[in-house]
Formats: structure tokens, C-alpha cells, sequence
């Protein structure tokens, strides 16, 4: 192959994933998956930035885990550094399905606090799959520190990721569940549920979280 030829293929790549019809770009996106080329990955790591329609977004993650590891994890990397939100989150999520061990640091403290919810959770997520272990506890203990953030999704998002570490999460989950904020307590509360039973409903979970730190707040009858 010359790199003539690679490029018009990438070119050809790009221009299909940019017409307006996103079951073309679907379609596209498939294609690349079902024939990895090294000239797709660059194409798909861009698209994945600015690329509006979820299921899309969702075959351009699967066309990348399809390509060469090292180059698809070359191009993801420098993503997270992006300046575009859904660029960064985007590249997490890829991360998480790829799960390379060797990706671990890229997961930094700033990206699990990142002002994005949705980049904070796709951190979160991947984080948790990734973390080495022995690491579990110190990477509980920076996930806590979100707790009462976002909205009900992102909030069942960390909890998830939470509950994955499992025992090691334990300790930080339950000190927080001591706090005097409510928000705090009552997500954490609901996450030391999801420890405790992974299968459980996150809103149950909530219901019976916030029920608890009502009546904990309540003045005692003398």
C-alpha cells in the first residue's frame, strides 16, 4: 500500500462519516469496524469528538477497539488532554472498552474531578475497570470526594463505579455516609447499598438513603 492510497482512504473515510443521514455514518463507522485499516483510526478518533448521534458515537468506539491496539491507544491518549468535552469523555469510554492495563495513568486526578459530568463519569468508569490492584482504596477515597454531584444519572454513574471496587471502596463510601451534608450522606448511603448488593436499584437504593438521613436529622422525641 502506498501512502497515496492510505490517505485517499482516510479521506474517503472522513467524507462518509460527515454526511447528514447518521444511518449512512452508522453504516460507515461499521464498515471501518468490520475492516480495520490503520489509516481508519486517526479518522475515527476525530469523528469521535464532534460526532452527534449516541449510537454513532457508540460504533465509532467499536470500529477503534477493532484496530491495531498500540496505534488506536497512541491516537486515544492525547484526547484527554482535549480542550472539547466530548472529546475527552469519548476517549475514556474507549479506554474503558479496550481496558489496557497500561492506560492506567492517563486516568488523572483532574479527570476524575473533570467540570464535564459526562467526562467525569466516563473517567469514573474507567477508572474503576482499570485501577491496579492494591489501588482500589486510594482511588475510593477520590471518587468520594464527588459524592452529591450532578444530577440522579451521574450520581448513579459513580456509585456503579464505586460499587465495582467492591470492599476496598468500603471505608471511604461509609466515612462519608457520616457527613453532615445531606446530599453527601444520603448518595453515599446509597452506594454503600450497591456494595453491598450489586443487583439492587440505584433509586431504591436512594429512596431508602434519603429516608435514613431524614429521620437521622430529625429531633429526637423526649
Amino acid at each position: 500500500m502506498t501512502d497515496t492510497t492510505e490517505h485517499q482512504r482516510a479521506t474517503n473515510l472522513r467524507a462518509a462519516l460527515a454526511v447528514t443521514d447518521a444511518s449512512r455514518r452508522l453504516q460507515a463507522a461499521l464498515t471501518a469496524g468490520t475492516h480495520p485499516d490503520p489509516a481508519w483510526i486517526d479518522v475515527l478518533v476525530d469523528r469521535c469528538a464532534v460526532e452527534p448521534d449516541f449510537f454513532v458515537r457508540d460504533m465509532l468506539t467499536w470500529a477503534l477497539v477493532r484496530q491495531d491496539r498500540a496505534q488506536t491507544l497512541d491516537a486515544l491518549v492525547p484526547q484527554l488532554q482535549s480542550d472539547v468535552a466530548q472529546a475527552r469523555s469519548q476517549a475514556l469510554h474507549t479506554l474503558s472498552k479496550i481496558a489496557d492495563p497500561a492506560t492506567w495513568p492517563a486516568i488523572t486526578p483532574a479527570l476524575l474531578a473533570d467540570p464535564d459530568d459526562e467526562v467525569a463519569a466516563a473517567a469514573w468508569r474507567a477508572a474503576a475497570g482499570l485501577v491496579p490492584a492494591g489501588s482500589e482504596a486510594a482511588l475510593a477515597a477520590s471518587l468520594t470526594a464527588q459524592f452529591g454531584r450532578g444530577d440522579a444519572e451521574t450520581q448513579r454513574r459513580l456509585s456503579r463505579a464505586l460499587a465495582a471496587l467492591g470492599d476496598p471502596a468500603r471505608a471511604s463510601v461509609e466515612r462519608a455516609a457520616r457527613s453532615s451534608d445531606e446530599a453527601i450522606s444520603a448518595h453515599a448511603l446509597a452506594t454503600v447499598a450497591l456494595i453491598d448488593d450489586p443487583d439492587e436499584s440505584f433509586e431504591s437504593a436512594v429512596h431508602e438513603a434519603k429516608r435514613a438521613v431524614a429521620l437521622r436529622a430529625a429531633p429526637s422525641a423526649e
